[in-house]
């Protein structure tokens, strides 16, 4: 991985999803995230960010790696680095996914760039999606996976900015492993580090199971649909700096910075800032 654009062959390659919007994985996802589900019927409106629960490729088992992720290669490219993390992303929301209707998703791989830190070496992957029904395009998608090594013997921790921003509002948030498992199976993510606590302390040296990091962009982005009725999702935008961990609470924050535009973000245990976002709103 020695090029400024390693696996350039995958740049540009794509492919169709299709799935059904099922009232059951909806009321599932309600359940999930500890909300009151109401009552299900063909053309409820499904709250923003819930998109993520659709399309996972239904891969056999024998052929998974290690992590529980499928083997590398395929559509996305074969990174050799034993981390995989979804690193933030970036949507456009024009109309909202419904209960009873066909949905389909078209990705390409729109990125690929290597880089080196001191932590080791590092692949970042784009990949854009654009998910669609019969009438046209719900959401635009960028999405942002980045690949790291373990961390190398005698590396410090990377230190970490303490959030100084103060809130209009907050929530404060207490993971669990059933938590974790339950957004695992919905999403069909089969990735250790979420809930095989032996694989994740030993193998990948991480001090807990890892909370998801779209779990917690949906967490923000449902803290800030809370605040009214009749706010309702055209942007968002987020990126993750540090992972959360299911053995501390951690906290959500919103502020308002300009009519309809948010700032959200999420910290640890320690004050440290752990995700970022952005989102606009309209009324």
């Amino acid at each position: 991985m020695n090029s400024e654009k390693p696996f350039s062959e995958w740049i540009g390659r794509s492919e169709t999803s299709m799935d059904f919007v099922d009232a059951s994985r909806v009321s599932k996802m309600y359940a999930t995230l500890n909300m009151p589900c109401p009552k299900l019927i063909r053309g409820q409106e499904l709250p923003s960010l819930w998109h993520w629960m659709f399309f996972a490729p239904a891969v056999p088992f024998s052929e998974l790696g290690d992590d529980g992720h499928p083997e590398r290669g395929g559509f996305l490219p074969p990174v050799d680095l034993p981390r995989r993390m979804w690193a933030g992303g970036r949507l456009d929301f024009y109309r909202y996914i419904k209960v009873g209707e066909e949905i389909r998703r078209v990705s390409s791989i729109k990125d690929v760039v290597s880089k080196k830190g001191r932590t080791g070496e590092m692949v970042f992957v784009t990949v854009a999606h654009q998910i669609l029904d019969d009438h046209g395009v719900l959401i635009n998608e960028e999405h942002d996976i980045v690949y790291r090594d373990l961390m190398p013997e005698g590396v410090s921790v990377p230190s970490y900015q303490t959030a100084e921003m103060s809130s209009d509002f907050s929530l404060e948030i207490f993971p669990n492993p059933v938590t974790l498992f339950r957004y695992s199976a919905l999403t069909f993510n089969g990735h250790r580090i979420h809930y095989d606590r032996k694989y994740c302390i030993e193998e990948e040296g991480y001090p807990g199971l890892v909370f998801h990091g779209p779990l917690t962009a949906t967490h923000l982005a449902q803290l800030l649909l809370s605040q009214s009725n009749d706010i309702q999702l055209t942007d968002f935008r987020f990126r993750a700096i540090k992972p959360l961990f299911d053995n501390h609470a951690f906290v959500l924050h919103g502020r308002e910075e300009a009519p309809n535009v948010y700032n959200l973000w999420a910290t640890d245990y320690l004050g440290h800032t752990a995700m970022e976002a952005q989102a606009t709103c309209e009324r």
